[in-house]
């Protein structure tokens, strides 16, 4: 299966931080017959495929199940649901958007008070308190029956192919972390891997550290979707990275310094294979190797990313030729690490 369609398949799955059943149910039909695997207390995937040479040293490649949500936390006389996010959303993203809620998607609007009826200063503000989901009910037992306090809250998206090979969906961070090692696990491997797949990453990283403990790697490589904000109010420096030009690379973010070995192993690497890749122009944002780096004894890490538009919200925006190059590198640079 090509990367793109396995990163459709796995978008078109329900997975907030704690509630990734779903996604990790489709992961492990997928690698159950091509490698071992097992599944720690939290819910992380720990996979190793063998390959044709017995590897020199531990390799672990991660991307997290999660995406960002929301989460039932009240639900109002009227029928309408109050709730907190699950990740970091953007609260000003949210108006007018369609959710589904729980386990039986109960379809949902997102909604506020009508435009015309704001103050000028409530115009100028945008609270989550502010806001609440429509599900169609007119009172509290009718929406009871359909829901409960913490069920899950996920957007509806529609996973889209439009314009210059764009793609267009939730959940892209991080499920394209996760469909790149799928692809991998797909594939012949000159060395012994492992693969994780992590829990509740948007949340404060909190499957990585558990799950790099178990596995113990002595190297990682972190499969993630970044910001790029390569839009034209963004100054050349804030644009972070940009869409179309290739993984990205990154030296050191909010949770992070990269293994400087590593990071020039990744450009070298890209370079020699006529990869195009680029740098972020910001140190800004995390992933699981903040957790990871530092878990047991410590782990020398290196993140691969994937440039992505709009990250968190319904919407997120990415390069099918980026995601193509960000698996041909992941490859390469994983073969040239068994050989420092």
């Amino acid at each position: 299966m090509a990367v793109a369609e396995t990163l459709e398949t796995l978008c078109r799955l329900d997975g907030i931080s704690g509630d990734e059943v779903r996604v990790a149910e489709y992961i492990i039909e997928r690698i159950k017959d091509k490698c071992e695997y097992t599944i720690d207390p939290l819910g992380n995937i720990i996979a190793f495929k063998k390959g044709k040479n017995r590897a020199p040293l531990k390799l672990a490649m991660s991307a997290h199940m999660d995406e960002v949500g929301l989460i039932v936390t009240y639900i109002n006389p009227d029928g309408s649901l109050c709730f907190d996010t699950a990740g970091g959303i953007d609260v000003r993203i949210l108006c007018g958007k369609r959710v589904f809620v729980g386990d039986g998607r109960i379809p949902g609007v997102i909604g506020a008070k009508a435009l015309h009826l704001l103050s000028e200063s409530e115009r100028n503000t945008c609270r989550l308190t502010d806001l609440t989901i429509d599900i169609g009910c007119n009172d509290r037992e009718s929406a009871r029956a359909l829901v409960s306090l913490g069920d899950s809250v996920v957007f509806d998206s529609q996973f889209l192919y439009f314009g210059d090979d764009m793609l267009c969906s939730k959940a892209i961070d991080d499920r394209a972390g996760c469909a790149i090692e799928l692809e991998l696990i797909d594939m012949p491997l000159e060395y012994d891997m492992q693969f994780i797949f992590t829990v509740q990453e948007e949340v404060g990283l909190r499957g990585s550290g558990a799950a790099a403990f178990t596995a113990a790697p002595d190297t990682a490589i972190v499969l993630e979707a970044t910001t790029a904000s390569d839009i034209p109010s963004s100054s050349e420096e804030k644009r972070v990275c940009e869409v179309g030009f290739g993984p990205v690379i990154s030296y050191m973010d909010r949770r992070t310094i990269y293994d400087k070995q590593l990071y020039s192993l990744a450009l070298e690497t890209a370079k020699e294979n006529g990869i195009p890749a680029q740098t972020k122009t910001l140190i800004a944002g995390g992933n699981d190797a903040g957790a990871i780096s530092v878990s047991g004894k410590g782990v020398r890490t290196a993140a691969i990313s994937l440039p992505c538009r709009y990250l968190h919200t319904p919407s997120c925006v990415i390069s099918r030729k980026d995601l193509e190059n960000t698996l041909k590198l992941t490859k390469k640079f994983a073969d040239r690490i068994m050989k420092i």
